[in-house]
């Protein structure tokens, strides 16, 4: 058949294939399309040097948003989705898996996948290296390389089923049989990917205390936020985002207790201001329904990954749980939600009109005209999110943190009561709330940095990447030259992509000692990162040949 290859955007072209005639409507097609996946942005070979073990090669693919494109021909939308099958052959000493219903390996290195689910195009994912895999519940084993393993299983044993069984509850059946999660290697640009049956998370997860493991309750909640009803397009992506922060949020209430979620929806909400303050609050992007232009200048849909999509879209459903005013009442609500559009695309339009259908009373109310709260304002008007859910629950755990961050920003140092306050027993989101009110108070006087940095080695020396990359942030804003390699050995270590940017940020913003340190540690560890975080890199730096 004649084949043409015509211009689409700068994020991939259009294959055009000439039918000999026009096809009737519901009439099935088998097209066979012989292509070739090489260096396309979806597709990341790793040399052994990019991995963790260090002695292999690596490749994986990764869709989100529209990199598929460039991994096998597709319609690369979130409004289309199929079931897929696959076979894959690999070299000796390596292993396929993929994110599919059910795999087998067979003789001479071929294993085959099948997805007996309707899915989009970007959640099918492909790796191959030298992997291996441990049992950590009834349907749930982790994957990483073998020198990871040990630590994945000790990570992780136990808890995945009791995060499922309590999404299950709230928010309907599982539907994808297992729930598998696979360790990346560290130059993985994501904290994770949700791709059904096997989630990619990155090895920044694995801080030996399990001090992050509920980070793992996100991607578990886009089994039915997400992966079960998605976006149709990624100008919408909040109804992918903001729906499963709220059910990560319900799940951890659950698990941990108001207090401790009210504690991490702060530490969220101080990322979403953060973001605001560098890109204004009127930008574009901090729309909940973002134009996306395929032109060649127009906004790439990789460009809504940013924090509006999670946290706005989190406070907008709050605040249609606001509305009810009920908390069982939602809750079956959202199961209704999920068994109406399981396995389809949809709209905002669709999910605010299901709220109104499954809430007559509401709708009678017009509670979606309410001055200063209109729903068309959500979506349609930049900056901050007219409603903010109480966090104050959290304040018992807030409260204290504050108080301390408070003493550190003082002029004289009140050395008593900051000995008086033992953080020994403060868990991981208490101390990022901690440091994340440190680093608003910051520049701090003169010398407290160093001393705090003395006093709290819990903190200063952490390998828990939330607290790294939260004192790299500190060491930046207050120019403490002393621990500048702190920032250079987490940009070594991984390339996270929410990570990796606000680093690049402070330190381009900074001094000129902090630009030569964002220069030189650039071009040592360019090569390790993903190529859409090397561009974004680029960009920040003033770099050319950025896209």
């Amino acid at each position: 058949l004649p084949v043409e290859s015509r211009p689409f955007a700068s994020y991939g072209s259009a294959l055009h294939i000439a039918l000999p005639q026009a096809p009737r409507a519901g009439q099935l097609l088998t097209l066979l399309i012989d292509y070739e996946a090489g260096e396309g942005p979806g597709v990341c070979w790793l040399s052994p040097e990019q991995t963790a073990g260090k002695q292999k090669p690596y490749m994986y693919t990764q869709g989100q948003a529209v990199l598929n494109r460039s991994f096998f021909p597709c319609f690369d939308t979130p409004s289309v989705k199929f079931t897929y099958s696959a076979t894959v052959k690999v070299p000796e000493g390596f292993t396929a898996v993929m994110s599919a219903t059910s795999w087998e390996k067979q003789k001479d290195n071929t294993f085959v996948f099948k997805m007996s689910q309707p899915i989009p195009s970007y959640l099918i994912a492909l790796v191959v290296g030298d992997i291996v895999s441990a049992d950590v519940g009834p349907r749930s084993r982790v994957w990483a390389e073998p020198c990871l393993i040990e630590a994945a299983k000790k990570e992780y044993d136990g808890v995945i089923e009791e995060f499922l069984v309590v999404g299950e509850k709230l928010f309907g059946p599982y539907v994808w049989g297992r729930y598998d999660i696979l360790f990346m290697p560290p130059s993985f640009p994501f904290g994770g990917m949700e791709n059904p049956c096997l989630t990619f998370v990155t090895p920044c997860l694995l801080a030996g205390d399990r001090s992050l493991v509920d980070v793992i309750i996100h991607e578990i909640s886009h089994s039915w936020f997400g992966n079960l009803v998605t976006n149709a397009t990624w100008g919408e992506f909040w109804l992918n985002e903001g729906f499963t922060m709220y059910a990560q949020r319900r799940i951890s209430t659950e698990v941990y207790g108001l207090p401790y979620t009210c504690l991490e929806a702060a530490t969220g909400r101080a990322l979403l201001r953060q973001h605001m303050d560098a890109t204004g609050e009127d930008h574009p992007l901090n729309k909940l329904r973002v134009v996306i232009e395929p032109g060649l200048w127009g906004v790439n849909p990789d460009d809504t990954y940013n924090e509006t999509p999670y946290e706005k879209g989190y406070c907008f459903v709050s605040y249609l749980a606001h509305l009810v005013g009920n908390q069982s009442k939602f809750d079956a609500f959202l199961q209704a939600y999920v068994n109406r559009f399981k396995f389809q695309s949809i709209t905002a339009d669709d999910t605010l009109g299901f709220f109104l259908e499954y809430f007559p009373e509401l709708k009678e109310k017009g509670v979606d005209s309410i001055p200063g709260f209109e729903f068309d304002r959500w979506l349609n008007t930049p900056g901050w999110p007219p409603y903010l859910p109480d966090l104050s629950p959290g304040q018992q755990l807030m409260r204290p943190a504050d108080e301390l961050a408070e003493l550190w920003a003082a002029d004289g140092l009140n050395v008593e009561a900051i000995e008086a306050v033992d953080i020994t027993g403060w868990r991981t989101y208490q101390l990022v709330y901690f440091l994340d009110q440190v680093l608003q108070k910051s520049p701090l006087p003169e010398g407290n940095v160093k001393r705090l940095s003395k006093m709290y080695p819990k903190i200063s020396k952490a390998q828990n990447a939330e607290l790294r990359l939260r004192w790299c942030q500190i060491v930046l804003k207050n120019n403490l030259e002393a621990e500048y390699s702190k920032v250079k050995d987490f940009l070594h270590s991984q390339g996270k992509q929410k990570y990796t940017l606000p680093l690049y940020r402070a330190m381009w913003g900074g001094s000129e000692a902090t630009r030569a340190l964002a220069m030189e540690t650039f071009s040592a560890t360019a090569p390790q990162l993903h190529v859409n975080v090397q561009n974004y890199v680029k960009k920040i730096l003033g770099l050319g040949g950025a896209e």
